[in-house]
């Protein structure tokens, strides 16, 4: 059964395509058999894939409006590009099933709220309300030194949801996103500083979902 990575959160403009993009890349880059389920509106994850050159490592398209649910054949991990919304049975049944939840929030008071009112509704999941199931929160767009992003770390942690990881606002990234590309699939030093940023969220889901060796059946670590 594929692992599988749900990245969601009620507010849309988030960056939820780019960070799932960037992990279904870091996850084929270590050689597992990955898919990528495009469920958001704005089928943003689709696109990326149609523009992915051949030479890059492979990621298999589920389209999920046609196909709700389905897992091609033979993948071992697969990350779900959610809508923006956890009132449906569908988004809520994915969320429940998932083995890890990633939560991007941009540093807006806009995102905050409505990103308050989200973390209510995903609590309503036992799992979750439990801590049985990890929700990774990723601070998306972060600019260390900005009072926004301060803030944001601040009200995170008031919630009681820290922001557990951030991504820096960097213009590179809608660059590599409208070539089918992530900072895992170029091998310069400028992408290298950029994976090293993102490794500590890969890192963080490997505790949660198995990653199988291709030929020995063990967990395979990626590399840093």
């Amino acid at each position: 059964m594929a692992g599988k990575i749900c990245v969601i959160n009620a507010k849309g403009g988030c960056g939820k395509t780019t960070i799932s993009t960037h992990l279904a890349a870091a996850l084929a880059s270590s050689g597992l058999k990955t898919a990528l389920a495009d469920w958001d509106r704005h089928r943003g994850a689709t696109h990326w894939i149609k523009q992915r050159p051949k030479s890059a490592p492979n990621i298999e398209l589920a389209d999920w409006h046609k196909s709700f649910g389905k897992v091609p054949k033979g993948i071992q991990q697969i990350v779900i590009d959610c809508p923006a919304s956890l009132k449906s049975k569908r988004v809520r049944q994915v969320a429940e099933e998932a083995d890890v939840i990633v939560v991007p929030i941009l540093p807006s008071i806009f995102d905050e709220y409505a990103t308050k009112l989200f973390l209510r509704d995903l609590a309503e999941i036992k799992r979750i309300r439990k801590k049985r199931k990890k929700v990774l929160m990723v601070s998306n767009r972060h600019r260390a030194n900005s009072v926004a992003s301060r803030r944001l770390d601040d009200y995170l942690e008031k919630l009681g949801h820290p922001a557990n990881h951030h991504i820096s606002d960097r213009s590179i990234y809608p660059q590599l996103a409208a070539q089918g590309l992530t900072v895992f699939d170029l091998e310069t030093k400028p992408m290298f500083e950029r994976q090293m940023e993102w490794l500590p969220l890969v890192r963080d889901i490997e505790t949660s979902v198995q990653l199988p060796d291709l030929k020995k059946g063990k967990s395979k670590k990626l590399k840093s």
